[in-house]
């Protein structure tokens, strides 16, 4: 087990509230059962152009497929006792609403674009084209503590596959 397996799983999450591309306020600390968390460094603008360099950069590549993995076993991980799901990036709300909806996704995703989460967890970034994205994650939430996490996520497009695993295992 990483260091950061070590240092999350267990942990509280804190009370404080992200907004959601449904237009609520989400308090992962206060959410009852288990809840998926997946994190993804940032999602393409619609045109589909990508930071140059961003297939170099080791994990970043995969944002896309791995939210639409989270969409196709939606009903599958819910079935298997997940409460909610909800994607995690630091982009602001209107950016991620637009590929929510591009995507079909049947869950909100949630913004960390003030940090507050990162800086609470201390949660592992990366730099690209100036900006500090967070490192890809997923995480199982149970009562408001981190139960479980996958990292690293070597295969974006199977994570949700290795959450539902886990979910049918615990």
């Amino acid at each position: 087990m990483s260091d950061l397996h070590h240092r999350l799983v267990g942990a509280a999450l804190p009370a404080l509230t992200l907004p959601a591309t449904d237009g609520t306020r989400v308090d992962l600390s206060a959410l009852p059962g288990r809840t998926i968390l997946y994190i993804y460094p940032r999602t393409s603008p619609p045109d589909g152009t990508s930071i140059p360099g961003w297939s170099e950069i080791p994990g970043a590549k995969g944002c896309t497929p791995q939210s639409c993995g989270f969409r196709d076993h939606f009903r599958e991980l819910t079935a298997a006792g997940a409460k909610a799901v909800y994607g995690l990036s630091v982009q602001d709300t209107a950016y991620q609403a637009e590929a929510a909806k591009r995507l079909h996704l049947p869950f909100p995703l949630l913004s960390d674009a003030d940090g507050e989460l990162r800086a609470a967890l201390n949660l592992p970034v990366f730099a690209a084209a100036g900006m500090t994205l967070l490192v890809r994650m997923a995480m199982v939430l149970c009562d408001g503590t981190i139960e479980h996490i996958f990292h690293p996520i070597d295969d974006p497009a199977r994570n949700a596959e290795d959450v539902l695993e886990y979910l049918r295992a615990a």
